[in-house]
C-alpha cells in the first residue's frame, strides 16, 4: 500500500491563522491560497528552499493587502500550525503493514522526519517517499514509480491512497489501483480483509 499523508494520516489546525486573517481583514483562506501556489510551494516541496525561505514568500505574496509585518506574521503562523495524526487511520495503517509493505508518498518539506517523530509515526512506515528528498512531486509519476520501487512490488499490485484526485489519476494511469480519501470508512472499504478493520 502507497499512502499519502497529510489530510489522511495526518491534519492542521487551522484556526490561529483564520483568526490572525480575521483581525486584519482578510478573508479565511487568504494565507493559504498564496502558501500553495505553485511558484510559491513548489520549490518547497521539492526541497529547493527552506520554510524560512517559505515564509518569505508568503509574506512578499500577502504584502499588497497586508502591512509586511502583518504579512510576516500570517506567513509565520501558516508554516508553524500545529497538527495531529488520526489515530483511527494510524490504527488502520499498523494493521495493513502487519500484511503488506505500507510506505508513505508525500508532498513534504524537509522537516518531514522531524514531524513524523513528533507525531510518534516514526516507525508507522516500511519507507517513506518525500518529494522533498526525491526531487518530484505528486503528481508526477517518477515519485509514484520510486514508491513502487521501494514498496518492492511492480505498479500494477500498488493500492494507492489520497485524498487528491488528480494525484489518484497519476496513480491509476500506472497501473496503480485507487482509493480516495475523505473519511477512515473509504480505508476501512478496501481494507475489509484485515481482522478488526
Amino acid at each position: 500500500m502507497l499512502c499519502d499523508l497529510d489530510n489522511v494520516i495526518r491534519f492542521y489546525d487551522m484556526a490561529p491563522v483564520a483568526e490572525l486573517e480575521r483581525a486584519v481583514g482578510l478573508a479565511v483562506g487568504t494565507t493559504a491560497r498564496a502558501a500553495y501556489a505553485p511558484e510559491v510551494d513548489l520549490p518547497l516541496l521539492l526541497g529547493r528552499i527552506t520554510t524560512r525561505e517559505w515564509v518569505d514568500s508568503i509574506a512578499s505574496a500577502l504584502s499588497d493587502r497586508v502591512p509586511p509585518a502583518r504579512a510576516r506574521e500570517l506567513g509565520q503562523a501558516f508554516a508553524d500550525a500545529p497538527f495531529r495524526a488520526d489515530d483511527v487511520v494510524v490504527e488502520l495503517l499498523r494493521r495493513v503493514r502487519g500484511h503488506m509493505p505500507l510506505v508513505l508518498v508525500t508532498n513534504a518539506t524537509l522537516e518531514l522526519e522531524r514531524d513524523l517523530v513528533s507525531m510518534g509515526l516514526a516507525d508507522l512506515a516500511d519507507d517513506v517517499v518525500s518529494s522533498a528528498r526525491v526531487g518530484v512531486a505528486k503528481p508526477d509519476p517518477a515519485i509514484y514509480e520510486i514508491a513502487a520501487e521501494r514498496a518492492g512490488t511492480a505498479a500494477h499490485r500498488c493500492l494507492f491512497v489520497d485524498d487528491r484526485l488528480e494525484n489518484i489519476e497519476a496513480a491509476v494511469a500506472l497501473g496503480m489501483s485507487g482509493v480516495h480519501y475523505r473519511t477512515p470508512a473509504d480505508l476501512r472499504e478496501v481494507l475489509h480483509f484485515l481482522p478488526g478493520a
